[in-house]
């Protein structure tokens, strides 16, 4: 293929200069010129050509050192002198092109300085960093390549004497001459493939790390689920359920109070549910069954897988172990059912274990509500029976005072005493007002105002006996008056007696209905049967709670590792 060579641009410095002379540019070859290492240009002196018409819209502009020519210096003869000019060819202009595409990549100082330094040691002459980019590229060097980066550090060859360079003579014209399909690679090409190289090793590094992924999950998830399931599946001794349910109920009767609100519900009888639930998951029932149905035993048989078969000389924490496992209880408070599930090698000894926790937990019950029906009614009784003491002190209080007075009713005698005071002080007032009668006249009779005054005078004797007799004591003992508010004291501290001896009494009768009422019954809503087919162990679900459990253990290790590893590198 020829190609015709491109016109030739000249360039005016000077308004109304004629270009005295042009280069003569290379042939381009592929997408990319490749210049030719010429020496420096001389000027030569131009022919006078016709006159050309002033440019005044054309600007200088500045070219690279080796692409101009100086003009000629000025004729000394009388002739005007020729306008002085530069022409850039179309190599100059594709090379232009170039730079301009290589000032859009974005390069570093840094790998512009390497691309400068690359040129040098491949003697390429260059004027700019940007020109050494495109000189090693045309030659085909990627002055970005790493390879070619280290080789700067190589030591240098010694240099060869350079062959002189041929002068060329201005102008020349080019020839067309055949040129061929370029073996080199553009640099969009060549990006593409650095791209498609990146990207190749992303993707081989992804799957390196996917296949180190699948491995550890095979080996830390996977390899751990298939043993677990080879275990549950194939090695796994088989339990039979033994299910039942029952539930703790109160006896009838009216309650006042707040008792009388939740008596017969639920919530009376949930702190004995709760404790019955506690007994029957405690190491002493388990102690309690192995007397009676031999638990132990049960499960040292040698038919048994190792995980779940207990040694000859087992502890008791080893064997509650496995009976905390296999006896499962629990509590609706919202129902007050208690449920229940016992699990063995046989269905018949699952049965039995069943059916003798069972009984404990009534005989539990019963001990419970009997003890605080005890409580209740010794504290009852013993309240009557202090009552009753106290009221047959009093009354032997009163006896006493009574016999020490020698008087059955000394109220009675005293009543009359001052009966007979009141008598005497009545009569005592009609002699003093009959003596006073006497007196008025004026020659009293001397006999009848004597006589009167001597009944006078004895009422008042008879009056301060009576009153000496009132206050008199009775053989060494207090008076008849103190001796009476004493019986009265007594009186009344038996009266007092009597009444907390009918309040004791009716408590006490209140206290045996109460505890009448608090008896607790075990009553037995579904009765264990013998399982025909093992409830354990559940495979799939094991499998898959093993795996989620594995899943779970690693992924936390691995986050952990990460976040470590993150922390220590930063």
């Amino acid at each position: 293929m020829i190609t015709k060579p491109k016109a030739k641009k000249f360039r005016i410095r000077r308004a109304g200069g004629v270009p005295d002379g042009a280069r003569p540019a290379p042939a381009a070859t592929g997408s990319a010129a490749q210049p030719s290492n010429v020496a420096p240009l001389r000027p030569q002196p131009a022919a006078p050509r016709p006159a050309a018409p002033p440019a005044a819209e054309d600007k200088p502009r500045t070219e690279p050192a080796n692409s101009r020519v100086q003009p000629a210096a000025a004729e000394t003869d009388s002739r005007p002198a020729a306008m002085q000019g530069q022409v850039s060819s179309a190599a100059e202009t594709a090379a232009e092109t170039e730079i301009d595409a290589i000032k859009r990549e974005g390069l570093t100082g840094r790998q512009l300085r390497m691309a400068r330094r690359l040129a040098q040691k491949h003697n390429l002459p260059v004027t700019s960093d940007y020109d050494a980019v495109r000189q090693l590229r045309a030659n085909g060097i990627d002055p970005l390549e790493r390879g070619n980066m280290l080789d700067l550090v190589v030591q240098r060859p010694e240099k060869q004497p350079e062959k002189p360079e041929p002068k060329v003579q201005l102008p020349q014209t080019v020839q067309p001459r055949q040129t061929l399909p370029s073996t080199e690679i553009s640099p969009t090409q060549r990006r593409e493939q650095e791209i498609g190289k990146i990207q190749q090793d992303i993707m081989r590094r992804r799957r390196r790390k996917l296949m180190q992924l699948l491995t550890r999950l095979a080996i830390f998830v996977g390899l751990p689920t298939l043993i677990a399931g080879y275990y549950f599946y194939a090695v796994a001794t088989p339990m039979y359920a033994s299910k039942s349910e029952f539930v703790i109920l109160q006896a009838d009767g009216s309650l006042s109070g707040l008792g009388g609100f939740f008596a017969g519900t639920q919530f009376a009888t949930s702190q004995d549910s709760i404790s019955v639930q506690s007994f029957l998951e405690s190491k002493e029932a388990m102690l309690q069954l192995d007397r009676d149905r031999g638990f132990k035993a049960q499960f040292q048989q040698p038919w048994i897988d190792p995980i779940q078969r207990l040694a000859p000389d087992a502890t008791n924490e080893e064997a509650y172990k496995i009976y905390s496992r296999i006896v499962k209880i629990g509590y609706d408070p919202t129902e007050g059912v208690i449920r229940m599930e016992v699990a063995a090698p046989d269905p018949k000894v699952a049965t039995e274990f069943s059916e003798s926790l069972l009984t404990y937990a009534e005989d539990r019950v019963n001990n419970l509500s009997g003890q605080k029906r005890d409580d209740q009614m010794r504290e009852a009784r013993q309240s009557f029976e202090d009552a009753q003491a106290e009221r047959r002190k009093a009354q032997e209080a009163l006896v006493e005072l009574q016999q020490k007075g020698a008087l059955l009713d000394p109220e009675g005698v005293i009543a009359s005493l001052r009966g007979r005071i009141d008598q005497v002080e009545v009569q005592i007032q009609e002699k003093e007002l009959q003596l006073a009668a006497l007196l008025d006249n004026a020659r009293p009779s001397k006999a009848k105002v004597d006589g009167a005054r001597a009944d006078i005078a004895r009422l008042n004797d008879l009056l301060d006996d009576l009153n000496a007799e009132m206050l008199d004591t009775s053989r060494g003992e207090n008076s008849l008056a103190r001796l009476s508010v004493r019986i009265q004291m007594a009186q009344a501290d038996l009266a007092t007696r009597d009444m907390m001896l009918q309040s004791a009494l009716q408590q006490m009768e209140t206290t045996r209905m109460e505890a009448n009422r608090q008896v607790r019954y075990l009553t037995v809503s579904v009765n264990p049967v013998p399982s025909e087919e093992p409830s354990y162990p559940r495979s799939f679900e094991n499998t898959i709670l093993a795996f989620l459990l594995f899943a779970g253990i690693y992924l936390m290790i691995s986050l952990t590792a990460s976040i470590l590893r993150e922390q220590v590198s930063s």
